[in-house]
């Protein structure tokens, strides 16, 4: 079964100049080969050494039974100052009611673009779920839904479909636990300024 590890840094690069590792490769087009943005294999694997990354695509190698890390850079980490203020942050509620400020809205990580479809749906985003499921609707797969209740995009949301890219429930539930760290850090970075 595929497995999709993806881990959070604040800077990938610190990590991957401490461990071997050989660059994911996006597609099998020998003419135009390019690395994955964020994937990298820390076992062996064939290598491409021309172009310094994998000889065969991440699709390939996973069929292959290659497993792939996804190294993501997450600059929120570098607003936490130590494991006791992650801690704390991540205890802290989350501060729903900024979301209805604008340039509040502007800075926080993955919905910084998105205000005027926060303002779209007919309810608030008041929980870690609604703002998971939030997350989804943002996708072009499931854009469809912007604007409907919360019991109305239960319904659908986590239903796989062929038409646009859309969320996995367990990577929104994730990236919806960072929106709230976040949310957090800055409303208390708003506070001490």
């Amino acid at each position: 079964m595929p497995a999709d590890i993806d881990i959070d840094m604040p800077n990938r690069d610190v990590l991957l100049q401490l461990i071997r590792h050989t660059p994911a490769r996006l597609s099998s087009d020998h003419a135009q080969v390019r690395r994955h943005n964020s994937g990298v294999y820390v076992t062996d694997i064939p290598q491409d050494l021309v172009n310094q990354c994998a000889a065969i695509d991440y699709e390939m190698a996973e069929q292959r039974g290659y497993f792939k890390l996804d190294l993501l850079n997450m600059h929120v980490y570098d607003l936490v100052k130590d494991p006791e203020h992650y801690e704390a942050m991540l205890a802290m509620p989350p501060v729903w009611h900024r979301l209805a400020e604008e340039e509040f809205v502007a800075k926080v990580t993955h919905i910084g673009n998105h205000f005027d479809t926060l303002q779209r749906m007919p309810e608030p985003v008041d929980t870690v779920p609604r703002m998971a499921m939030f997350l989804a609707v943002i996708r072009p797969g499931k854009r469809h839904l912007v604007g409907k209740t919360w019991k109305q995009v239960a319904e659908t949301v986590w239903d796989k479909t062929t038409e646009g890219y859309t969320f996995k429930k367990s990577h929104a539930i994730a990236y919806a636990h960072v929106v709230a760290l976040h949310m957090n850090l800055l409303h208390t970075l708003d506070q001490h300024n």
